[in-house]
């Protein structure tokens, strides 16, 4: 497809804050994202989000989703009433009204920069020592049989510098984390959400190939080492192969025999490093058209981020965290686009306020789980995203 400039003289950057600010005056709600290993940003915007209760991917009209962590509330469908492609300092798709408005007169309105929504921040905070109190009640439980694994998490605010700019925290979590999915959500109805998570929830690709993935186990991430020399303890090898059971339980409620796994492999994740084991289904060879909608439902939450049994744990998180997880370990990603969806585990995400940000993450607690450690896990995880706002 041949490129073309966005508007002579202006960055794609600038072009970027010019749309989402005409997105926001005229209440559109936008994501931008772009995939792992891949150079392309995407962004879309959408006059009126649609609210789902159930998701089905083989109906689904092309779109970005964004569902919170409680599988019983609405999902979002964001319809593409615009959207752009951008690679290497180009427009390389464009199909919108504003988009074209705003190439169309060769020249920008505002140097502002790029507006988001925002809403109230949470007036709770929880502190280390309560974080610690509920990892050390959950490992209780987990030691009396009531759970194989248990996925407590928590939350920290940090203040945005005066000179915070969405797009470049945007640009900065995608040179810094070239194997993550990089997002930004905003709506009205949910505030602005930014991440860059490392988990696949559920990819069909264009050859009707089903993918999910096991990721699970932490341990901080030096530049250079070597991936071959990293060697795992027994708790963590055991917390990944709790997920891997999960998945390949649900391929067992649904009969579902024929399928390929690979791993488990370590990889890195930003700051920090994972087991991750890949699973694949031929859909077309197992006459699973619908696989990607029930794995879809089958899978979240995920054991990576709520527990198993996943009723009991959700229950028991519901109870004990003491605030609403919202859309943080919630999926989100395009689906239906260029006969593909990619949707991604909400991690390493935080929310943005007007003065703040509200940062996320979670640690899975097996018996020998140690309270220390398992914070100290949070605060390396948060750190992914620390480092893209700007001091």
């Amino acid at each position: 497809m041949e490129k073309t400039n966005s508007v002579a003289g202006v960055s794609v950057n600038d072009f970027i804050a010019e749309a989402l600010t005409s997105y926001v005056e005229n209440g559109f709600s936008f994501s931008l994202w772009r995939l792992p290993n891949s150079s392309v940003v995407h962004m879309a915007a959408s006059e009126q989000p649609v609210l789902l209760s159930e998701v089905n991917l083989e109906e689904s009209n092309s779109g970005f989703l964004f569902s919170p962590f409680d599988p019983f509330k609405d999902k979002i469908h964001l319809p593409l009433d615009e959207y752009i492609e951008f690679q290497e300092g180009q427009i390389i798709l464009n199909q919108g009204k504003i988009s074209d408005e705003i190439i169309s007169r060769k020249s920008l309105k505002s140097a502002k920069r790029a507006p988001y929504y925002s809403l109230m921040p949470l007036s709770l905070s929880i502190t280390d020592d309560a974080y610690k109190q509920l990892v050390s009640k959950s490992i209780d439980e987990v030691i009396r049989g009531n759970f194989e694994k248990i996925v407590p998490s928590r939350f920290k605010k940090l203040t945005l510098p005066k000179e915070f700019d969405l797009i470049e925290t945007f640009n900065r979590l995608c040179e810094l984390y070239p194997l993550a999915m990089v997002s930004v959500f905003s709506s009205p109805l949910t505030g602005t959400w930014v991440g860059a998570t490392p988990e696949m929830l559920v990819r069909i690709d264009s050859d009707q190939h089903f993918h999910t993935v096991a990721v699970a186990g932490t341990q901080s991430y030096e530049n250079g080492v070597d991936l071959r020399s990293i060697s795992w303890t027994q708790k963590e090898i055991e917390e990944q192969a709790l997920v891997e059971r999960y998945i390949i339980s649900c391929f067992k409620k649904i009969r579902l025999r024929e399928y390929d796994e690979l791993g488990p492999k370590t990889i890195v994740a930003g700051n920090v490093l994972h087991l991750k084991t890949e699973f694949t289904v031929d859909m077309v060879a197992t006459n699973f058209p619908q696989l990607g909608s029930i794995m879809l439902k089958l899978l979240h939450p995920t054991s990576a981020v709520c527990g198993m049994p996943l009723q009991a744990s959700l229950d028991f998180l519901k109870e004990n965290e003491s605030y609403d997880r919202q859309f943080y370990s919630g999926y989100l990603g395009p689906v239906s686009i260029k006969s593909e969806t990619n949707l991604y585990v909400n991690l390493r995400c935080m929310q943005l306020f007007k003065n703040e940000a509200i940062l996320y993450a979670g640690a899975g607690i097996v018996a020998d789980s140690d309270p220390e450690k398992e914070w100290a896990e949070t605060e390396m995880k948060m750190n992914t995203l620390i480092k893209s706002i700007k001091k």
